[in-house]
């Protein structure tokens, strides 16, 4: 199974949260670190420590996406206050979506929300990228 990765992620969180929130959204749908093919986020993460040592460490490629271009993509759970902060109602499930080149319906895990340690939150979206 290929599959991309959407993350959505506070401003500051650590690597190992985003690791975490990674392999437990992976581990729901019976996917593993090596069916990732493709990780995005908004532009406004381009920039977020955490969520780049993630990326590097596991050798993946990570494209960065505009709250317009985000916002343009239907997504099962959109939200008021992800809107509020990014100008999009939605950054990991359209981001999963974008990077997959998918429809919604392809979507394995939705938002798989975890709260780390730290305090730090992020939020994981998977989609199937089609054959």
């Amino acid at each position: 199974m290929k599959v991309a990765l959407g993350i959505g992620c506070d401003r500051g969180t650590p690597s190992a949260t985003i690791a975490q929130g990674i392999a437990e959204a992976l581990a729901a749908c019976a996917a593993t670190l090596a069916d990732v093919r493709a990780v995005a986020s908004i532009d406004l993460k381009a920039d977020e420590p955490g969520l780049l040592q993630v990326v590097e460490e596991n050798g993946w490629r990570c494209s960065f996406y505009p709250a317009a271009v985000l916002a343009e993509v239907a997504v099962p759970h959109p939200s008021e206050t992800v809107r509020r902060h990014t100008g999009t109602p939605s950054v990991s499930e359209a981001a999963a979506l974008l990077a997959a080149n998918a429809e919604p319906s392809l979507l394995l895990i939705e938002k798989h929300k975890l709260r780390g340690p730290d305090g730090r939150h992020v939020t994981v979206s998977i989609a199937r990228i089609p054959q």
